[in-house]
């Protein structure tokens, strides 16, 4: 009898956790996002020094300061840009791993979930070679365009070449597209350094599956346009 009803108990526990990565982390998510969007416009309308100047280091883990918009995804589509892909990073929205800021010279390398936490990047299998993404920040907006097809590259999250500052892959591993992102390597540099990147680039990953997943899918673009406010 007990051995039938610690089963009930279990499944239902199982059943209820299921639940909750399904559909709790989403309402959760959606909540959070809509007070970071709230907090980072009103911080545009009324900036604080360190806003106006920057921080004199890289922006703290956690922090939120930019949008990000794509049109491929839909018109309501708008999502707050979070430092660091953490796992609580992730569970907010669109993480942008260390490294470039929107617009600079380098890799404004961004991850974020497919399901679960928002389903910020349920979409990003949809996305094609010339769509555009979309940056905003308090001083500016950005648009990058996508010179790759994130369903041409599929990888284990261990290849940690596509978050360069300028990307280079493996032999054979180039999806159809990829540009070759200009580089200026000091002579004495080792080939294992990464390459000092000369160009503003974009890059978009999530898992390559929706369910327990190890590899993820990549998309590569650049920056085309900068418009300040």
């Amino acid at each position: 009898m007990w051995v039938a009803a610690l089963s009930v108990l279990v499944g239902t526990g199982m059943l209820g956790y299921v639940a909750w990565e399904d559909v709790g982390t989403d309402v959760v998510a959606g909540r959070v996002q809509r007070e970071l969007r709230q907090d980072i416009r009103e911080r545009w309308q009324h900036p604080t020094v360190i806003d106006v100047v920057g921080p004199e280091t890289s922006p703290p883990l956690g922090s939120a300061d930019s949008l990000i918009r794509v049109p491929r995804f839909g018109a309501e589509y708008e999502m707050a840009i979070v430092e660091g892909v953490r796992d609580e990073d992730l569970g907010r929205g669109v993480g942008h791993f260390p490294g470039a800021g929107p617009g600079q010279i380098g890799n404004f390398a961004l991850a974020a979930h497919r399901v679960t936490n928002g389903e910020p990047f349920y979409d990003l299998p949809r996305l094609r070679p010339g769509d555009r993404v979309i940056v905003e920040t308090s001083d500016a907006t950005y648009t990058y365009v996508l010179d790759t097809n994130p369903n041409d590259l599929v990888l284990p999250f261990t290849e940690g070449w596509v978050i360069d500052p300028a990307p280079v892959a493996p032999a054979g591993e180039a999806p159809p597209g990829m540009p070759t992102f200009e580089s200026e390597r000091a002579p004495e540099a080792p080939e294992s350094d990464p390459r000092p990147p000369t160009e503003a680039i974009i890059t978009l990953s999530t898992s390559s599956e929706l369910f327990n997943s190890d590899e993820r899918m990549v998309a590569f673009g650049h920056l085309v346009t900068a418009t300040p406010k």
